[in-house]
């Protein structure tokens, strides 16, 4: 875990978490509302299975790291994210994303970094859907929040009354820093209009399971931006990371290698 000091445009100076695992072609990964935790699993699998380095970053205020005042907007994570691919000096990233982390990479590729070669949105939110609202994560118990969020409530949703204090206080902070990003809506009315403007190859999975934005949420997520692609895990919800780990890596490689051989940055595997 590295902590890196990164002076973002209309911003100012701030302080980054950033873990990074294995080696190969870049992956930027974006945690969800739920946290980092949401993905560290994940990420460990995806770097052991070979021929990937990815980032995991903490957005600021989640985890317990700080915040400062002016970073308080989807479009801020986003720049935010783009200073750290320069500061790492990375080429031909593919940018993975969940829930908010979908929105934030979505943000990033209408940023037009030359950096990003690639972008994954699993169950993005961020879009308004006429007839497919985006759940009220906010209204919901944690038992609620499980039947929407998983195929599989009872295997992996969690009671937070179970867990250590410390655990509890970090959740408490993370849905602090989550309403501060994205309110309580969870979407941007503009966001659909300007996906017009991506120019990034761009792959939509869905979760068949979710509850948070429905199949047909996501499937609108796909046709707002051009060219983009769209796929459906089976025997998955909103976090297809923690449910189906392995086909999530598997769409997420073959995408992310397709396109990267078409870099010379591109590592051989």
């Amino acid at each position: 875990m590295t902590v890196h000091s990164l002076a973002v445009p209309g911003i100012g100076s701030l302080e980054l978490t950033v873990t990074e695992r294995g080696q190969g072609h870049p992956v930027l990964l974006l945690h969800g509302g739920g946290g980092p935790l949401t993905v560290t699993a994940w990420a460990d699998r995806f770097a052991g299975a070979g021929h990937v380095q990815v980032f995991t970053p903490v957005h600021p205020g989640f985890g317990g790291t700080p915040r400062p005042a002016g970073l308080d907007s989807i479009g801020g994570l986003a720049a935010t994210y783009a200073a750290l691919l320069d500061a790492l000096d990375l080429q031909g990233v593919t940018v993975v994303g969940n829930s908010i982390g979908g929105w934030i990479a979505a943000e990033m590729a209408l940023l037009h970094s030359p950096r990003v070669g690639g972008l994954v949105l699993v169950d993005a939110v961020g879009i308004e859907v006429p007839g497919h609202p985006v759940t009220d994560f906010f209204s919901l118990t944690p038992a609620e929040l499980a039947e929407r969020s998983y195929h599989d409530p009872r295997t992996y949703g969690v009671d937070p009354a179970k867990l250590p204090p410390q655990v509890r206080d970090a959740m408490a902070g993370n849905r602090v820093a989550l309403e501060a990003y994205a309110g309580r809506a969870m979407a941007d009315p503009s966001l659909a209009g300007r996906l017009s403007g991506v120019r990034t190859p761009t792959l939509v999975v869905w979760g068949e399971a979710d509850r948070i934005g429905d199949p047909d949420f996501g499937r609108a997520f796909a046709a707002a931006i051009p060219g983009a692609e769209f796929t459906m895990l089976a025997g998955a919800g909103h976090l297809p990371q923690i449910e189906t780990p392995d086909a999530l890596i598997g769409t997420v490689w073959a995408f992310a290698d397709a396109h990267a051989a078409r870099s010379p940055a591109h590592p051989s595997a």
